[in-house]
């Protein structure tokens, strides 16, 4: 009697831990559309209108990794690059005339981070807020193609300029996932504050996303 009632309370340990390691997703992948609002450093006012003027839209991807090392709380790995194509015309005085400068922009922003989030990651969960706090690295890169110039000019620049720029970044804010199986969740919406250092100056970046989570 005495090995029955030692086995049975065996079993409830044993059932116990077993429900403790699976009653929540240990690892999720994340891979998504986002939007970056770079900052120009301009500031015209505190309106909708002028924080959206104020900043210049790249848009690509975004993927995410995470640990979790409880129910709540899980180790992060981020990386995200947005993406802007632009003519660039300018007019200007040289001394003696004017001249006229065309070239097609194409400029990039990079962001590899790490940090913790904070999330509900039961099983049973169907609506999940989550919150996370990442910092690392930033890299924006931009190059001019095809440049042409007319008018009062005799040097014009290479038709290939290329130029890139490195420095600390970071990433804190959150968003909705939403549970439609047991292994896909759907990001119905992310949005970060995205502050980089660049050039000894701080660009107030703002970081949008939605996209699938893997589990």
């Amino acid at each position: 009697m005495n090995k029955l009632i030692l086995a049975f309370c065996l079993l409830m340990i044993s059932s116990i831990f077993t429900f403790a390691q699976t009653d929540y997703k240990k690892y999720e992948t994340y891979i998504g559309f986002s939007n970056n609002q770079i900052d120009t450093g301009v500031d015209s006012g505190n309106s909708i209108q002028s924080f959206f003027n104020d900043r210049r839209s790249f848009n690509g991807f975004e993927a995410a990794g995470v640990y979790n090392f409880s129910r709540y709380v899980g180790a992060k790995a981020d990386f995200s690059g947005t993406y802007r194509r632009q003519s660039v015309n300018s007019t200007f005085n040289t001394g003696t005339g004017t001249a006229t400068f065309n070239s097609e922009s194409n400029r990039s922003a990079y962001n590899v981070l790490g940090g913790v989030q904070i999330k509900d990651n039961s099983s049973d969960a169907r609506i999940k807020p989550f919150a996370h706090g990442l910092v690392g690295v930033g890299h924006q890169r931009i190059n001019l193609r095809n440049t042409t110039c007319s008018g009062a000019v005799t040097v014009c620049p290479s038709s290939f300029v290329s130029g890139s720029d490195t420095g600390f970044s970071g990433a804190f804010g959150g968003g909705l996932d939403v549970k439609v199986s047991d292994k896909v969740d759907i990001r119905a919406v992310q949005v970060d504050y995205n502050p980089v250092w660049l050039s000894g100056a701080r660009q107030d970046n703002v970081r949008f996303g939605i996209g699938l989570v893997i589990k």
